[in-house]
């Protein structure tokens, strides 16, 4: 497929990057995914990357079976992942005690589809505005949902970090999975951990959204974040997805 693409990961102000992307960019479908880990000991880290990876290793196998029932094809995708993470973790005795979100983009010529659980997002934009973002597994999303707060709370919100869903490799939660129409030309398509969206308003979310927009207004963004948390940022991670 032809798109244009970026990405960008820091660590923050942590001693260690728990996030971790992933991509596949070929002429009949793209894949790309985020996913922040959770866990001491590393566990988070590893978590993050053998979920990603497992992703990867069986992309040709399950694309070429999404052409019927794309999302139960999505869903026996992603749990082929996490039988891999299992795999990775055998002998890690903290592995048990590892989780992570995720946020996958899968596209071709027909179709969009995404999966993401717990708090890591995708949005999805036109030069105007922000179409639609998928909807955070959190106590805050469930708190905007009931309109006990706003959108621009929910970053700030005492309970932010408190999840509803993650995946781990005893109990994988139900990962959302949707379907969208195909990608038209000129969209972007933002995948990112909450270290990102945290600290960068909608109105700069819409910079990468313009035709001039792209791998500079990405790397400013990434640094915005950061020095909002002033000196408490999160590990920060995005991919950027243009189709010209």
């Amino acid at each position: 497929m032809a798109l244009e693409f970026y990405q960008l990961t820091s660590r923050g102000d942590r001693e260690i990057n728990q996030d971790f992307m992933a991509h596949v960019i070929n002429d009949s479908y793209a894949l790309f995914v985020v996913a922040d880990g959770l866990g001491g000991h590393h566990a988070g880290e590893k978590a993050s990357c053998f979920f990603c990876q497992g992703l990867l290793r069986f992309a040709d196998t399950y694309a070429k079976q999404m052409v019927r029932n794309p999302v139960d094809t999505f869903s026996i995708w992603i749990a082929a992942a996490v039988n891999e993470m299992r795999r990775l973790f055998a002998f890690d005795k903290f592995g048990d005690d590892a989780h992570t979100t995720c946020a996958i983009l899968y596209l071709d010529e027909q179709r969009v589809l995404t999966a993401h659980c717990g708090d890591s997002r995708i949005y999805r934009m036109n030069p105007q505005q922000v179409l639609w973002r998928t909807r955070d597994h959190s106590i805050p999303q469930q708190l905007l949902n009931e309109g006990m707060i706003t959108e621009q709370e929910m970053a700030r919100h005492p309970e932010q970090n408190k999840l509803t869903r993650s995946i781990n490799i005893l109990k994988a939660d139900e990962v959302e999975i949707n379907l969208y129409p195909a990608m038209k030309k000129g969209e972007t398509f933002m995948l990112c951990s909450d270290g990102f969206w945290e600290y960068v308003k909608q109105a700069e979310l819409l910079q990468l959204a313009q035709p001039d927009g792209g791998k500079d207004e990405l790397a400013k963004l990434v640094q915005l974040a950061i020095f909002r948390a002033h000196g408490k940022s999160d590990n920060v991670t995005a991919q950027w997805v243009r189709r010209p």
